[in-house]
């Protein structure tokens, strides 16, 4: 679909909302109904907090700090090395392109139109 559909969609769907007002009927509804306490539901808690704690345990036994340095590291010197050699290759190429020009149209395409399709998203809404 295009934009133009979305849109159209968008506001059709906002015509037809109707608001129905309740006097606080959910939020009484929601607030009477039965906590489960049952044995299961604390186990599973009980369950789920047992595996955080272990994980955050066996992440500093292990030095999992260390490892997330290396791989950080690791990835700074791939997108540096990389970046590198397409700018020593580049002049040898036929195609004239100017890095900061590049560098430019990626900050364009990764930071303006997700910008502009979040705006126009909210716009329908």
């Amino acid at each position: 679909m295009t934009d133009k559909d979305d849109i159209l969609i968008g506001r059709f769907l906002q015509e037809a909302a109707l608001s129905v007002a309740d006097d606080g009927f959910t939020e009484r509804v929601m607030q009477s109904l039965p906590v489960d306490t049952s044995r299961a539901h604390q186990l599973s808690r009980l369950w789920t907090w047992f595996c955080i704690a272990t994980g955050i345990v066996l992440f500093f036994v292990f030095d999992g700090v260390g490892a997330l340095k290396s791989m950080l590291q690791a990835l700074l010197t791939s997108v540096t090395t990389n970046l590198e050699v397409w700018l020593v290759t580049m002049p040898m190429a036929d195609l004239q392109v100017n890095p900061l020009t590049l560098l430019l149209l990626m900050a364009f395409v990764g930071v303006y139109l997700p910008y502009q399709i979040a705006r126009r998203l909210s716009a329908i809404q």
